[in-house]
């Protein structure tokens, strides 16, 4: 009789033993089942950009435009690269819009094509001298907004260098422009075009400043060149074709 009862009280104790351990496990699944914090949900989705050092960010956003600007230069140097893009094509200034519209309605159209045409090849030449001009530009620029531009829109970098360098890369563009446009004969036709109009009855003569028109638009064809480059880095692991720019846009 003292053995069974002795054999009640161990096993109450095991049972009790059990019990207490069956309870932990379950606490310890509940906790570990609830919701993260919220700052620990901010600090998995920010981890890799906050062990990125500043020197990182600025490099990689400079060597991106770099890219950005040899590849978009390369394309629109070639043959046709200003003038079959619909979105850059030179056409004639505001101003000389009515010289289009009257030259042709007396036959002379040609001159108005040859003008055009002459226009987008003398860009097409310039931007092959563009990317030394761009990338001195951009080495130069301030890096004190630089994580805004890492986590700014797809093209918060090219719009930054459109900001800053915008003037002092129309100074240096100009002459580069100006040599472009007496290369590709567009100087001659432009003339031959103004003169023709100017020689027309009872027209108000102009004269715009074609070189000043086409450094413009030249510049801002390669702007929105290097606006689409830096969306395919951002956006496309393939065009991060170093380790600093995989480092940097990695989770962009």
């Amino acid at each position: 009789m003292k053995k069974i009862g002795l054999l009640l009280l161990l096993a109450s104790f095991s049972w009790g033993a059990a019990n207490a351990q069956l309870g932990k496990l379950f606490k310890k699944d509940t906790t570990s089942s609830s919701k993260p914090s919220l700052s620990g949900l901010l600090k998995s989705v920010t981890g890799s950009k906050d062990s990125l050092s500043t020197n990182d960010v600025a490099s990689g956003l400079k060597e991106a435009l770099a890219v950005g600007v040899e590849k978009g230069t390369k394309q629109l140097s070639s043959v046709d690269g200003f003038f079959k893009d619909a979105a850059i094509k030179i056409l004639l200034p505001e101003e000389a819009q009515k010289v289009e519209k009257t030259l042709r309605s007396v036959g002379m159209g040609k001159l108005v094509d040859d003008a055009i045409l002459s226009m987008n090849r003398a860009a097409e030449d310039a931007a092959k001298s563009a990317a030394p001009i761009f990338v001195s530009a951009i080495k130069g620029m301030s890096i004190q907004d630089a994580w805004g531009i890492l986590r700014g829109s797809d093209t918060a970098a090219t719009g930054y260098l459109r900001t800053k360098t915008t003037s002092p890369l129309t100074e240096a563009f100009r002459p580069v422009i100006e040599t472009s446009l007496a290369k590709v004969d567009a100087t001659k036709h432009w003339n031959n075009l103004i003169t023709a109009y100017n020689k027309i009855p009872l027209v108000s003569k102009i004269n715009p400043d074609l070189s000043a028109f086409v450094t413009q638009r030249t510049l801002s064809g390669i702007f929105y060149q290097v606006g689409l480059e830096e969306k395919s880095i951002r956006k496309d692991p393939l065009a991060r074709t170093s380790d600093l720019l995989k480092k940097v846009f990695g989770g962009s």
